[in-house]
């Protein structure tokens, strides 16, 4: 039997720690702000929250390797990856990826010295973390490209709406 990846990441504490900070995928939250649904009518399912009230959600039916979308709080969302691998290669590569909102690799840069200031260990902790896990991860800039071509590709047939008031949550990556 096969464990899935995330049963890994959530039976090493290092792992979901790192996950959690500085990755923002914290899989013990998993509640969303709001009633939200897909317009497309394709099953969410929230498996992992981040600090500021933002879900991740697998769209569809089936295991791990379904789309993942992304909601924070404030009515934004994005179709961050196709499957979890993608996902956590993300997450390893540029964890600041919600401070690049179109991909750039000046944006990136800025971003990983903000984050290398506050977290001088990171890179070490992500290279134990991707050991761990036996995942390999791009540059962060192939990594932003990634989100950007998934997220103004295929990401604009996952128009996340709020249920209530039928309104669409505007995109985050553009």
């Amino acid at each position: 039997m096969t464990t899935s990846l995330l049963a890994l990441v959530r039976g090493h504490a290092a792992v979901a720690d790192y996950f959690r900070w500085p990755g923002e995928l914290d899989l013990t939250r998993t509640e969303h702000v709001e009633p939200v649904h897909l317009a497309s009518g394709l099953r969410l399912e929230a498996f992992a929250g981040d600090g500021g009230g933002g879900t991740y959600f697998f769209c569809g039916e089936g295991g791990e390797g379904r789309p993942i979308l992304f909601a924070d709080s404030e009515g934004g969302a994005t179709l961050l990856a196709v499957g979890l691998p993608e996902l956590l290669r993300l997450l390893l590569a540029a964890p600041w990826w919600r401070d690049c909102p179109t991909c750039t690799a000046e944006e990136s840069d800025q971003a990983a010295v903000e984050y290398l200031e506050d977290e001088p260990a990171l890179l070490a902790a992500r290279d134990t973390v991707a050991a761990t896990l036996g995942l390999t991860y791009p540059t962060a800039a192939e990594a932003l490209a990634r989100l950007h071509l998934t997220a103004t590709g295929i990401g604009r047939e996952f128009d996340l709406i709020h249920t209530p008031e039928g309104t669409s949550y505007r995109t985050l990556i553009g």
